[in-house]
């Protein structure tokens, strides 16, 4: 810790800063708060996209066999992952609007029934799996975030205010030393010219 000067003007500094700590502290306490719900829906979520694509994959073992020989081709191609920018507690995020899949032309007289269906399974798996990792990286974003909140408040209430506090102690314990030392300077001055004045 730094030598603190012991002033006035640093006095004020320090009740200065010790205010304006204890104002933005509710805040940060506030946000952080904010971060770890929103963070609990968010994992919440991702457990239950997980669950949703192990659900599309269990459904497709049973057909997927039919695929191995490469007679059909699945022609399902994922273009793009469509998302737009929210805002939590101040933390930009990516949220996820849908995704653009193109598939080809296939010719409906060579290929069986079902290909069509295999092709709505494979885009639903493509679709959970894109949002999955938007959530993850939601997650990532957020976690990140609640870490340097977290920091931010500990920082506060561990260091900056009882720090604060201390060096407002010590400079007014030095203050009134000083105040006590000059009245004390004051009487002996007045007492010695007292003194001075009865021997003339």
């Amino acid at each position: 810790m730094p030598k603190v000067k012991l002033t006035k003007t640093e006095l004020k500094a320090q009740k200065d800063a010790l205010s304006r700590y204890r104002k933005f502290l509710p805040m940060l306490q506030l946000k952080k708060s904010q971060l770890q719900a929103e963070l609990g829906g968010m994992r919440a979520k991702a457990d239950a996209l997980a669950r949703r694509e192990e659900e599309l994959l269990e459904g497709a073992r049973t057909w997927i066999g039919l695929l191995a020989d490469g007679s059909v081709p699945l022609a399902v191609e994922l273009e793009r992952v469509r998302t737009h920018a929210g805002n939590i507690a101040g933390v930009e995020i990516p949220v996820f609007d849908g995704i653009d899949a193109r598939r080809a032309e296939i010719d409906l007289w060579a290929t069986p029934e079902w290909a069509d269906d295999a092709a709505d399974a494979a885009e639903a798996l493509m679709s959970v799996r894109a949002e999955r990792e938007v959530a993850a990286e939601q997650v990532r974003l957020v976690a990140e975030e609640l870490r340097t909140t977290s920091q931010r408040v500990n920082l506060f209430e561990k260091v900056k205010i009882p720090e604060c506090r201390e060096n407002i102690r010590v400079i007014n314990v030095a203050l009134g030393d000083e105040q006590t030392s000059a009245v004390a300077r004051g009487k002996i001055a007045k007492s010695h010219g007292k003194k001075k004045e009865a021997a003339e």
